[in-house]
């Protein structure tokens, strides 16, 4: 339902407080003016603590400073006079008792009356005693439409008649900013060339990527690594392959569902996060990297509000790539945790999301340890695959050997016995093979020469794998794995052979 239909919905029914989240102060007064004009009936008061009540030559300047007086005023007007009461940052108040309790008074008294109330605050913040009396609206980001009457009025302005192809990319690049800054970054852009061009789209990704970083949730990342990058998982490249084009309107009218996500299990540094931005890079898709961490803040309610303004977000940025690290220590122990249920709260806001979404948000999370995972979020529904990404065997460590050796000595690959690389390193993951490749560097350079081969074997024969030094959990994250519970990323199934001769070993 279109947040106007909502807000008369709620209107008729006489809610009496309605809170609306939203940083978009200008359009949300703009949307609710475009209600109380629909009705007819519906005068409109706006009140902000530096300068009053406004718009009303009776009332101008009333209630200045003053919250309390602010909803006094209220009741001020008959009891059969219909109005609507807009309170800018009325959130920072609602922890006073005696604006608490005016509140809930006046909740008791304008049930009877066609009054309401409208909080706009730019996040959820509701103190638990007012929780059952104040409704919850959320105003979402400006709509592909919604952009588009943007453009074509400015387009209009300057007299220019934009391309559709042009304008349907102006339109997609905006999609995830607020209308205010749609409108500065068309405005830089025709600042620097008079007219609205292909040069907006990079400047609406730079506007993007300043929005973001405000988030200090979600991070704009970089995606340059291609699926070549990616050395083994055959399996897993071959899946992704065949999603290369699922977000298209191709797609769409062949009937495909949107993809949904990914869940990808396994062992550290075995190119998990490489994938992540693998696929963005081969779907041409923006990558935004989610840090729950920072979803949990210290003030009640915020925890829950950082989340929807995320999933907001990426829902508005969509079609994209939304890539959480390490799914795993987020969501670790939750029930057990001493945080008055927040974990919880937000965990199960966003596995519901994940389950319910329509929006084209393809969700990449990485886990290190399945263990710690609730088993909700490994049920089917949450993502399309779940895959195990193990240790390389012999012929995928050749592979992570030429894809490294590549990308530092791209002309004298042909030097390196990649056969003999692969030989050496047993156990070793991409990461630790990366590792080998670095030291050999550093002690060729210490030489003043170029590392060779040798150099490589000896540099692997100093670091201790992971798989020797926590043999046991990786055990049982292969026994997990071979128990069905996940596809195998990759074709090469030495790690299981291995697994399967231990256990014969054991019951012998």
């Amino acid at each position: 339902m279109a947040f106007q239909d909502e807000f008369d919905l709620l209107l008729r029914a006489r809610y009496p407080l309605i809170y609306i989240s939203t940083l978009e102060e200008e359009r949300i007064e703009r949307a609710i003016g475009d209600v109380a004009q629909k009705r007819g009936d519906r005068p409109l008061y706006i009140w902000d603590f530096v300068d009053g009540y406004q718009g009303n030559a009776n009332d101008a300047g009333a209630a200045k400073r003053n919250p309390l007086q602010a909803l006094e005023q209220v009741e001020k007007l008959s009891a059969d006079a219909p109005a609507i009461f807009i309170l800018r940052d009325f959130h920072r108040f609602l922890d006073d008792i005696a604006i608490s309790r005016k509140l809930r008074n006046l909740a008791r008294k304008l049930k009877s009356q066609p009054k309401t109330i409208a909080i706009i605050a730019p996040i959820v913040q509701i103190p638990r005693d007012l929780s059952e009396v104040l409704n919850v609206l959320d105003f979402r980001l400006p709509t592909v439409d919604d952009i588009g009457q943007e453009v074509d009025r400015l387009a209009g302005a300057l007299g220019a008649k934009l391309d559709t192809g042009l304008r349907d990319d102006i339109v997609r690049s905006c999609q995830g900013l607020s209308l205010e800054r749609v409108r500065r970054v068309l405005g830089k852009a025709i600042a620097l060339d008079g007219t609205l061009n292909a040069d907006v789209v990079p400047l609406v990704l730079s506007e993007k990527q300043q929005t973001i970083r405000q988030t200090q949730i979600l991070e704009f990342y970089p995606a340059t690594e291609a699926i070549s990058d990616i050395g083994g998982l055959d399996n897993l490249k071959d899946w992704l392959v065949r999603r290369g084009g699922a977000f298209s309107e191709k797609a769409r009218q062949y009937g495909l569902p949107n993809p949904r996500g990914l869940l990808l299990v396994g062992i550290q540094g075995t190119g998990k996060s490489l994938t992540a931005k693998a696929i963005a890079h081969h779907w041409n898709l923006p990558l935004l990297r989610l840090d729950v961490g920072r979803l949990f803040a210290g003030l009640v309610g915020e925890s829950e509000s950082r989340t929807r303004q995320t999933i907001e977000l990426a829902e508005a940025l969509a079609p994209c790539i939304l890539w959480i690290d390490e799914i795993d220590k987020a969501f670790a122990g939750i029930g057990s945790s001493g945080d008055a249920g927040t974990t919880s709260r937000v965990f199960g806001t966003f596995v519901t999301w994940m389950a319910e979404k329509t929006s084209p948000v393809f969700v990449v999370a990485t886990a290190n340890d399945i263990q710690q995972l609730p088993p909700e979020i490994l049920r089917k529904g949450r993502f399309d695959e779940i895959f195990f990404v193990g240790l390389p065997d012999d012929r995928e460590r050749r592979e992570i050997f030429a894809v490294h050796l590549k990308r530092v000595r791209p002309h004298d690959l042909q030097r390196y016995n990649l056969d003999r690389l692969a030989y050496e390193t047993p156990d070793f993951s991409g990461a630790e093979i990366e590792q080998a490749i670095v030291e050999a560097m550093h002690l060729g350079f210490s030489q003043n020469r170029d590392f060779t081969t040798d150099d490589i074997v000896e540099a692997a024969s100093q670091i201790v794998p992971l798989a020797r030094t926590a043999q046991e959990r990786i055990e049982s994250l292969q026994r997990w794995a071979s128990a069905g519970k996940a596809r195998l990323a990759s074709r090469g199934q030495g790690w299981l052979d291995e697994l399967r001769k231990r256990s014969e070993d054991d019951r012998s």
